[in-house]
């Protein structure tokens, strides 16, 4: 059994104010390319769909169309909401779209939506856990000890009485211990959302959202796809792509990647204004149609620079200057400022400033554990 694994479309989202809908309309159909030529029998959508817990409506109509797309070809699509999602809009009408093979996981209630696959081989179950908080299980299981996310999801994956005899997938999202960040990805005190992959054991398959680059953690079965485009400059070098995931017998999965182009990429650039605006530099690059940050070397500012380099480059998001002014500015900075801390890091130094000596191990962590449940409690 064959499925397409995609994840963090992030519809509607703004980079440096740029926004992403024609390039996400076009990498959408890109994707649909792919499943033309793949022919899957299932999409999984590992969270993150909208960019917004209240989307706008060009991202509203943007997924309609991508799901009915899929739909029209006949296939099983699979769709969680993440962390940017809200749960509730997202699964409004799901449960007239399962009729179009559209399923979409409600809000977590205590139990984790689940469906039923047959092929060659038997029986395929997905299960279907969207984005959660520790909060969020407690509620349905006040008699188990949660304090993390970890708990959390364990609790959670227990309650779905997976049959290892036969083959699962699991849909979810959530940041698990040992994945790769970068910058463009939401980050949690004292990394206290971290999910031991031990977790996710039972399953033939995870197919994971939360994170944008590429990887697999621990194992090739547990798995991230990445954003389908890149949304900071931190994934410059990322090579963006959907995954395919094939489940033969039980035992035997395979993994690999098909590769994503970009309407227009991101590219940083460096060099003075005068290299970067000279004509056979730029015309002979893509960066024209590309956004782009720059960085200029030279040692004056080139007066209304922005201006006039978006002349050449239409899609320019950044400019910065490297020079010995920007250089002493940074080292000025850098001994003056007060150094930038985590709340938890603030919280041993004011404990060890109180006390004469620094947290235990178990204090730093309890109070970890109470700043997430306050925000939590917030969210």
């Amino acid at each position: 059994m064959k499925f397409i694994h995609i994840s963090d479309l992030h519809l509607g989202k703004r980079v440096n104010e740029f926004s992403m809908i024609d390039d996400q309309k076009y990498i959408l159909d890109k994707i649909i390319q792919i499943v033309d030529r793949e022919c899957p029998h299932g999409v999984l959508m590992a969270g993150d769909v909208y960019d917004k817990s209240v989307p706008s409506a060009e991202a509203v109509a943007l997924l309609d169309e991508f799901l009915v797309a899929l739909s029209q070809r006949r296939l099983q699509v699979f769709l969680i909401s993440g962390n940017h999602d809200s749960p509730e809009r997202l699964a409004f009408g799901g449960r007239l779209m399962d009729q179009s093979g559209i399923h979409i996981a409600p809000a977590y209630h205590g139990e984790a939506a689940k469906y039923i696959m047959e092929d060659e081989h038997g029986t395929v179950h997905i299960h279907l856990l969207p984005f959660v908080k520790p909060v969020h299980v407690r509620r349905y299981f006040p008699q188990a000890d949660i304090q993390d996310y970890t708990d959390a999801v364990r609790t959670a994956v227990d309650a779905m009485m997976v049959d290892k005899t036969q083959r699962n997938v699991l849909v979810t999202h959530q940041f698990v211990t040992g994945a790769a960040q970068c910058d463009s990805e939401e980050r949690s005190v004292g990394g206290t959302d971290q999910v031991d992959a031990s977790v996710l054991d039972g399953f033939d398959y995870v197919a994971l959202g939360h994170l944008h680059g590429p990887q697999s953690v621990g194992k090739e079965t547990v798995r991230y796809c990445g954003t389908p485009l890149k949304y900071s400059f931190s994934e410059v070098k990322h090579q963006k792509s959907v995954t395919v995931v094939e489940l033969g017998e039980k035992g035997k999965t395979t993994v690999r990647t098909v590769p994503l182009a970009p309407k227009r990429d991101l590219v940083e650039l460096r060099g003075t204004y005068e290299q970067l605006t000279f004509r056979e530099f730029y015309q002979r690059t893509s960066y024209p149609r590309d956004y782009v940050h720059i960085t200029l070397e030279d040692e004056e500012d080139i007066p209304d620079g922005m201006s006039k380099l978006r002349v050449i480059y239409p899609y320019l998001m950044k400019l910065d200057y490297d020079n010995r002014r920007t250089r002493a500015q940074q080292q000025l900075e850098a001994a003056t400022d007060i150094p930038s801390k985590t709340p938890l890091e603030w919280m041993e130094q004011f404990y060890a400033i109180q006390n004469g000596q620094p947290m235990e191990e178990y204090q730093r962590n309890l109070a970890a554990k109470l700043m997430e449940r306050v925000w939590e409690d917030e969210a």
